[in-house]
């Protein structure tokens, strides 16, 4: 799932670990004869076929079915206040609010049949509200990356034809920067706002007490809209690693079919909570992080922010979270480097060794034994979902030596973005999972390896891109009938039909000989060293030679500068730093054939340029 500018992966703390011997924990008593005899039973009844399917249309009939059956149950939780405690919105609450304002847009503002509302904001509750809003009447959503240039973000609004802007305070000073130049927006909408209707401007809750109103007073225009399946309800332009923005257009049929999707491979429960720590306007947290735990009863909690990731995992106690990559490469090296710090490395790599002979045969005492760890992440995490970039298998591995469900998910914007997910029935961690429920996967022309680009077809498929017809026929192509998606992606399929991700085609290194390189590939074993914090791969023109065309291997490297220090001591000069980073490239070389062998190393100062999902933007940076 493909879409920080500047992002920095903050320093988790964690404390000392004192990680008890397996004697000295009480709970753990195992009766090994009756463990066997269990393991014989379980493998016997072990199922590996699809759990039931939802089968939405739209997300209306989602949201109707949720705020009815769930009522009572608390739905968003936020620190309305950042110092105070988390305040939790019930499903009853939820569904008010959202018929509120939705009857207002319809009663109180004189907008369009189908207005353009384009939703600029941090993740907060109104946000919720107003995606929903829109997702159950007659508007469009165009949820817009908060962290935009004002320039970029004057060219959405104008793009996008939008009649509406809500945005929350945060965002008022970039509102005011672009307002003369913005003319055909109607309304302005400030999050929160009780301010009236002031020309263009009007509070939010406002909208919403007035909305209120009227329903009470018998308007159920709002509750009498009808949502056709298959008509354009969201426009997303994609942030993109490798091209300007396109416009994606989604209907209420794509995010429904991704209910149904996941539902097939992952048991979800009201008691669930997931945590929310991506950015709402991407389609992997407002889809499978906000409209799943909706149609499931779950609850959401809202991170306060990337620093207060472990402080807020304690206080909200969440069963799932969906992460990329890098949050969960990060807290996987901080709690190791803790442990080993701790000098409990060697004691927890047996008990890993243990647990994970004893779960062969049917005994699971891993959430017991691992307890103090699963305590810094909240006590009840149980699911951790990974996607939007390829990630180091013995980081999934670890996930789930410590006792949490590790699933791999893989999709992009314009498959709204579930394509192919791990079923937690059958796990296979490095994959990026199996083709979902109801979609296909194939691989075009696959070379000698079975590598060659990923083609989709699924009921999650995009309608097209917006204004681009040009572009939308580059990548969907109509095969026997069915429309299929060029992903972009390069992989291949294992014989249980699991797809693992090799590279991008705009990425891949060709040599003058003909063999194709994916920086990816090499990137996931750099990404093992830990003296290496992020890098990037690429071809480098040979400056020095202008007859040579074969372009040079070159690797971009930001040094870990923490971990450097600790092992090779304090105030080292660069040219050492990046001897030391050298040396582990050339081992790192051993491991790849000859033409894959890095030759140039470069060291970053600063950070990566990076997309909404933690991705490197490589265009930008090739570009410098």
């Amino acid at each position: 799932m493909r879409g920080l500018r500047d992002f920095k992966v903050p320093n988790f703390k964690f404390p000392k670990f004192k990680m008890k011997e397996l004697s000295e924990i009480d709970e753990v008593k195992v009766n090994y004869e009756e463990a066997l005899k269990n393991a014989k039973e379980n493998e016997q009844k072990k199922e590996t076929k699809n759990y039931p399917a939802t089968n939405y249309e739209t997300m209306k009939e989602v949201f109707e079915k949720s705020i009815q059956e769930y009522a009572k149950k608390e739905f968003i939780l936020e620190k309305f206040d950042p110092k105070g405690k988390y305040t939790a919105v019930s499903y009853e609450q939820f569904g008010e609010d959202v018929i509120s304002f939705g009857t207002a847009l319809m009663r109180k503002l004189n907008l369009p049949e189908s207005p353009r509302v384009l939703i600029l904001s941090e993740t907060t509750y109104n946000w919720y509200v107003a995606y929903m809003t829109l997702l159950c009447g007659n508007g469009i959503a165009v949820p817009t990356d908060k962290e935009l240039p004002d320039n970029e973000l004057e060219n959405v609004i104008k793009r996008s034809k939008a009649d509406v802007v809500i945005f929350s305070e945060r965002k008022e000073d970039s509102i005011k920067k672009i307002l003369p130049n913005i003319s055909n927006v109607k309304y302005f909408v400030k999050m929160y706002s009780e301010e009236g209707i002031d020309g263009k401007n009007v509070g939010m809750k406002y909208l919403i007490e007035e909305g209120k109103a009227l329903v009470e007073n018998g308007d159920e225009s709002y509750l009498n809209t009808q949502i056709v399946p298959d008509e354009f309800k969201v426009l997303l332009f994609t942030s993109g690693t490798t091209s300007n923005a396109k416009g994606v257009m989604l209907s209420s049929r794509n995010l429904a079919e991704n209910i149904n999707a996941v539902s097939a491979y992952v048991k979800l429960y009201p008691e669930d909570r997931f945590f929310s720590v991506l950015p709402l306007h991407h389609t992997y947290e407002s889809t499978i992080g906000f409209l799943l735990p909706m149609a499931c009863g779950s609850s959401i909690a809202i991170c306060q922010g990337l620093k207060h990731i472990v402080p807020n995992l304690q206080e909200t106690k969440p069963s799932c979270m969906l992460a990329v990559p890098l949050l969960i490469e990060n807290l996987y090296r901080k709690i190791n480097a803790n442990i080993k710090k701790s000098k409990k490395d060697g004691l927890v790599n047996s008990m890993i060794h243990v647990t994970n002979a004893l779960k062969v045969v049917g005994v699971d005492i891993k959430r017991k034994v691992f307890a103090e760890i699963h305590e810094n992440l909240g006590g009840n995490l149980r699911i951790i979902v990974s996607a939007a970039a390829p990630i180091d298998a013995k980081v999934g591995k670890w996930v789930e030596d410590i006792g949490i469900v590790f699933l791999q998910g893989y999709g992009l914007t314009e498959t709204a973005p579930i394509s192919a997910l791990t079923p937690e029935f059958q796990p296979k961690v490095g994959s990026a999972g199996k083709a979902v429920f109801q979609a296909q996967l194939k691989i075009d022309s696959p070379n000698e390896n079975g590598e060659g680009e990923v083609l989709i077809n699924t009921p999650t498929l995009m309608l097209g891109y917006y204004e681009d017809e040009e572009a939308t026929c580059e990548v969907i192509e109509i095969i026997d009938g069915q429309r299929w998606f060029r992903s972009g992606d390069i992989g291949y399929l294992d014989k249980d039909g699991f797809l693992y991700i090799t590279g991008r085609c705009k990425n891949v290194i060709v040599t003058q000989n003909g063999k194709n390189i994916y920086p990816e590939e090499i990137e996931i074993l750099l990404s093992q060293v830990s003296e290496i914090k992020e890098c990037m791969v690429y071809g480098k023109e040979d400056t020095k030679d202008i007859n040579n065309k074969e372009l040079i291997i070159s690797v971009k490297v930001i040094p870990n500068r923490e971990e450097i220090e600790a092992a090779y001591g304090k105030d080292l000069e660069e040219e050492k730093i990046k001897e030391i980073i050298w040396n582990k490239i050339k081992e790192i070389n051993k491991k790849l054939t000859s033409y894959k062998a890095i030759k140039n190393l470069e060291i970053k100062q600063d950070e990566f340029e990076k997309t909404t999902t933690m991705k490197i933007k490589r265009y930008a940076e090739l570009k410098k």
